[in-house]
């Protein structure tokens, strides 16, 4: 089974996610060659908030240009989740990372997509607060994730910042 595996030792997700495991005493299965779509895309922009559309646009056009398989409420899902974590970067990373990474994963069966910067504060999700008129990105980011199947985190880098990701299947999860 393919994994990818961040440099600083961050989580595993497996890249085909249609090889099973060999059952005992049977060979490995060989690993399906790459599709078309599969592959690993990183951009960078500036930590301002001019950078928040055109992160999403080169975003939405990237999975259009590679022909991902993906419905519209996936590419919703995953420009929204962009949007959210880009926003979050420029507000509140800006100062200690002026440029912010973006990273499209694509396997066969999901879409990863990651940002970066390189502030060492780890975010966590604020619970709903209809008081405040801000501060629910986070929450709004796992709750789009999790209705979709997929799973997202919080990582640390070797560097001292931190990576936010979300992880979104292709195919709807089944209820």
């Amino acid at each position: 089974m393919e994994t990818i595996e961040r440099e600083d030792g961050g989580r595993k997700m497996d890249s085909s996610g249609s090889v099973p495991p060999a059952k005992e005493g049977e060979p490995a299965a060989a690993p399906a060659d790459p599709l078309a779509y599969e592959g690993v895309w990183r951009f960078t922009v500036p930590a301002v908030e001019e950078s928040v559309p055109q992160a999403r646009r080169a975003v939405r056009d990237l999975l259009g240009r590679q022909g991902v398989p993906a419905d519209r409420d996936l590419v919703y899902s995953l420009l929204l989740i962009v949007s959210e974590l880009v926003t979050n970067s420029v507000r509140h990373a800006a100062l200690l990372s002026p440029q912010v990474a973006v990273e499209v994963a694509i396997g066969r069966e999901w879409v990863r997509v990651a940002v970066e910067d390189n502030h060492p504060y780890r975010p966590k999700a604020l619970e709903a607060d209809f008081g405040q008129t801000g501060g629910r990105g986070l929450l709004l980011v796992r709750e789009v994730t999790r209705e979709s199947g997929g799973v997202c985190d919080v990582e640390h880098t070797s560097t001292g910042g931190k990576v936010i990701w979300a992880a979104l299947p292709l195919a709807a999860p089944t209820v």
